[in-house]
Parts: C-alpha cells; sequence; structure tokens
C-alpha cells in the first residue's frame, strides 16, 4: 500500500471523533467476519438431524432480515436520534443478544430456538446502526470528504471477509462456534463502549458545525460572502430542520419525494435482487459443470475478496467522479465481469475476472451512501439510510430464493449466464438514466455557476420541483481540500 493510495484518507483519519472510534469499528468487523462462518455452524450442531438445512436458511435469515422490521417498527422513536447513538445502541443489542448465547449454553438451556430468537434480536437495529455510522459521518465531515470515509469503513468489513472465516474455522476446532459468537459479542460490546465514549464530542463537533453553517449562510443573505458552487451541501442544507415529521414510514416517504433517491433505491434492489442466484447457482456450478472440489470454490471467493479489499481502497479516489453516473457504470461493469464464469470460461480465465468483479463491487455501497448524503440533511438522513437498508436487505435473500427453481430449470451455468447479462443491461439502462436526467435531477450531476443564492434556495432540497439555484452536488469538486 502506497502513500498516494492513502492520500484521500487522510482528512478521515484525522478527525478526532472518528479516528476514536476505528480501533472499535475494526474490532467490531472482525467479529462480523467470525461470525460468517460461526452463526451457520452452530445451527448445523443445534438443529435436529434431518432438518439441519432448514434451521441453517433460519439462522442465516435471522441474523439479518428482522432488521427490516426494526426500520419500520421503532421508525417513530429512533428517526430523529444522532449518528452516534444509533449505531451505539445497534452494538449494545448486538452484544446483549449475542452475549446470551454462550451463557445460555453455559446454563443448559441454548436449543435451535432460542438460538433463532437471539439471533433475530441482535439484528433488530442493525440497519438505524448502519444508517447511524454514515449519519455520524454526515455530521463531522464536509462533503468532500464522505465517500473516503464512507470507503475507509467499508474496507473494514471487507478486509474482515478474508481474514475471519479462516480464523473462525481454526477457533471453532479449538474451542467451539458457541465461544466464537462469544467473541463475536465482545467485539460489539467494544463497540458499544467506544461510541458511548464519543457521544460529547460528537455531539460538540456536530452543533460546531452547525453553528458555521448558520454563520454562512447569514453572511450569504447580507451579501458579505459569495457563494461558491458547492458550499450549500457542504455546510448548510445538509444540518437543516426535518423534511417530514417522526413515524414508522418516514424514511420511505421521505425517498419516494426525491426521484434521485427513489432511482437510486430502486437500482441497489435490483442489482442485489438480480445477484442473488448467484449463491444458489455458483456452488453448483464448481462441483456440476467444473467438477471441482470446494478448495476452488473457496478460490473464487478469495479472489473476489482481494479484489473487493483493493476496490475499497482505491474508492476514496473516486470522488471528483458524478456519483450517479459511477453508480450505474459499476452495475455494468460488474455484470461484464461476470460474464466469463456465465459462458463457461475456464477457470485460468474465470477466476481474475471474479475477482476484477469483486473490485468494481466495493465502490458501490460507499458511493451510494455518499449520493444519500448529499441528498438527505442529517436530520432526515439516519431514517432515510434505515429506510434504504430495510428494502436492500431483503434484495439478497429474495433474489436467493429465485436461484434454486432457476439452476433447477435452466442449470448452474444458464442461471449465472442470465445474472451476468440481466445486471450488464440493468447498468446500461441505469447509465443512460444518469446520461438524460429529467427536471430537477440535474442538481445530482454538477455544480451550478458562482452566484447569490436564489429567493427559493432555504427550502428543503427534496422536495419536488426544479430548485432555484443548484445545491446539492452529486460530484465534488476534483482538487476541493
Amino acid at each position: 500500500m502506497t502513500l498516494a493510495m492513502l492520500r484521500p484518507y487522510r482528512p478521515v483519519l484525522g478527525q478526532p471523533v472518528l479516528r476514536r472510534l476505528l480501533p472499535g469499528l475494526a474490532t467490531s468487523a472482525l467479529g462480523d467476519g467470525l461470525a460468517l462462518v460461526a452463526v451457520t455452524w452452530l445451527a448445523l450442531q443445534l438443529a435436529p438431524d434431518g432438518q439441519r438445512g432448514t434451521w441453517t436458511a433460519f439462522a442465516v435469515a435471522a441474523y439479518t432480515l428482522p432488521g427490516a422490521a426494526g426500520t419500520v417498527l421503532l421508525g417513530r422513536w429512533l428517526g430523529g436520534r444522532s449518528g452516534a447513538q444509533l449505531a451505539g445502541w445497534d452494538a449494545t443489542v448486538r452484544a446483549a443478544a449475542l452475549g446470551a448465547i454462550p451463557v445460555a449454553h453455559l446454563a443448559g438451556v441454548l436449543d435451535v430456538g432460542l438460538y433463532i430468537a437471539l439471533l433475530a434480536v441482535s439484528s433488530l437495529l442493525h440497519p438505524w446502526g448502519s444508517a447511524g455510522r454514515f449519519t455520524l459521518v454526515a455530521e463531522l465531515l464536509p462533503q468532500r470528504h464522505h465517500l473516503a470515509a464512507n470507503a475507509l469503513l467499508g474496507v473494514f468489513g471487507q478486509a474482515a471477509t478474508i481474514v475471519g472465516p479462516p480464523l473462525a474455522g481454526l477457533l471453532i476446532a479449538w474451542v467451539g462456534a458457541v465461544w466464537v459468537i462469544a467473541v463475536d459479542a465482545a467485539s460489539f460490546a467494544v463497540l458499544a463502549v467506544s461510541y458511548r465514549l464519543v457521544v460529547p464530542a460528537a455531539r460538540r463537533e456536530a452543533a460546531a458545525r452547525r453553528g458555521s453553517a448558520a454563520r454562512r449562510e447569514g453572511a450569504r443573505r447580507e451579501g458579505a460572502v459569495r457563494h461558491q458552487p458547492g458550499d450549500q451541501h457542504e455546510d448548510g442544507d445538509r444540518h437543516g430542520k426535518p423534511t417530514t415529521g417522526p413515524s414508522r414510514t418516514s424514511g420511505f416517504r421521505i425517498i419516494a419525494r426525491d426521484r434521485s433517491l427513489l432511482g437510486l433505491l430502486s437500482l441497489s434492489f435490483a442489482f442485489f435482487y438480480l445477484f442473488g442466484p448467484f449463491y444458489v447457482a455458483m456452488p453448483v456450478h464448481v462441483t456440476d459443470d467444473l467438477h471441482a472440489s470446494a478448495g476452488t470454490l473457496a478460490a473464487y471467493y478469495t479472489a473476489f475478496g482481494v479484489g473487493s479489499l483493493l476496490g475499497g481502497l482505491l474508492t476514496g479516489h473516486l470522488r471528483g467522479w458524478p456519483l450517479r453516473t459511477t453508480l450505474a457504470g459499476i452495475v455494468a461493469l460488474f455484470g461484464a465481469a461476470l460474464l466469463p464464469l456465465g459462458l463457461g470460461a475456464p477457470v485460468v480465465l474465470s477466476l481474475p475476472a471474479f475477482a476484477l468483479a469483486g473490485l468494481v463491487w466495493a465502490p458501490y455501497q460507499p458511493t451510494a451512501t455518499a449520493l444519500f448524503q448529499r441528498r438527505a440533511g442529517t436530520v432526515d438522513l439516519p431514517r432515510v439510510l434505515a429506510a434504504n437498508g430495510a428494502v436492500t436487505v431483503l434484495a439478497v435473500p429474495l433474489g436467493t430464493m429465485l436461484g434454486g427453481p432457476a439452476t433447477a430449470l435452466l442449470g448452474a451455468r444458464p442461471t449465472l449466464l442470465a445474472c451476468a447479462v440481466t445486471i450488464l443491461a440493468l447498468g446500461l439502462v441505469a447509465a443512460t438514466a444518469a446520461a438524460r436526467p429529467g427536471p430537477g435531477a440535474q442538481n445530482t450531476e454538477r455544480t451550478g455557476p458562482a452566484g447569490p443564492p436564489g429567493p427559493q434556495a432555504t427550502g428543503p432540497h427534496d422536495e419536488p420541483g426544479p430548485p432555484a439555484r443548484v445545491d446539492a452536488p452529486d460530484r465534488v469538486r476534483p482538487g476541493a481540500t
């Protein structure tokens, strides 16, 4: 890793609150990497004979899907909270629920039903925790550093998916899966304490930024400061008043009123859904079509993980790119990178192509989150991101459910080819839409000319209708510092 590669991340590492959180975030990410293996392995051990597949599927679903219900059920109470509070509460719930699993094991009462229930509780606040994490980024950093910060948080997870599973295998063989989950719980406890310690400092930093934004806006209105492109969304409306009152569905309503966010949510759902059948077809392709071993399948996943880690590190260098166009390009290139698998190319070609798919995949989520951070003020952002997470968390499981009958009907390789072609087509459609923005969409693509704000500039930027001026840039000016 060169110093030039780290340059976009220096402002993130230099932010005092985020710098104090990074060790806890890295520890928690490693715990998640361990859980990738431990959650399913313990389900296999607890499930009755003949029902292992069913209960393992329940365990995987319980560790992710209840968060969608938590977004709706808890929206009225959690929507107005700060980023650090939301992320800290999620970490606390996860630590407590996962920590109860080894406690129940020691008490001799742990069965597969209780195990599934505790996993479900642990994931109840997960969309809110993720929303809180990225809201904290928006609260503490100017918009030109959002993409790098989002990417840095993603790099922890990408590294954990490489290191965590083999480490989990060693620990399971040594102490058992239940104690690996205990380690995961401890990692969330460390993260919860980290968030609790930075809440006061985060509040002070956010208040200082809001005060600075208010002074700038007052100076602009008096004509004392000339408006510069990108200023409004760096320190202005991002900290504005909520555009809708707290309710269970307020995040969804905000997205529905903003064509750019609605299009982004639709693209993300379709992208993840169309990739879902891969998780069924790929193992079958390796065993039935390639007549290869589990080691070959592991090699594909490792190549993807290494590619995604490199892609995550490179994401911070994309800050001068238009976000909507970048997202469409990622989807199209990802579909193209899957084509060698679907076309039956030999492993020597399809393996590096799959590594390229990982490299292309990595920037998608940080870039999509950056667009949400541009479009929604920090008061609305937790609700918007939680709503986005509630929808997208359903996409891959639904796509995976489609993968079973598709693989049985078409075969593994044709299913992989169908995934590649449809994802590529989706990316091309999205690229066409990004190149031909509709009315009011221009404010997500480029910064307007310098000049004083127009008479309608003080309204919430996600209200329908064309804006009086461009104040929500979709890209950061190249060279901005």
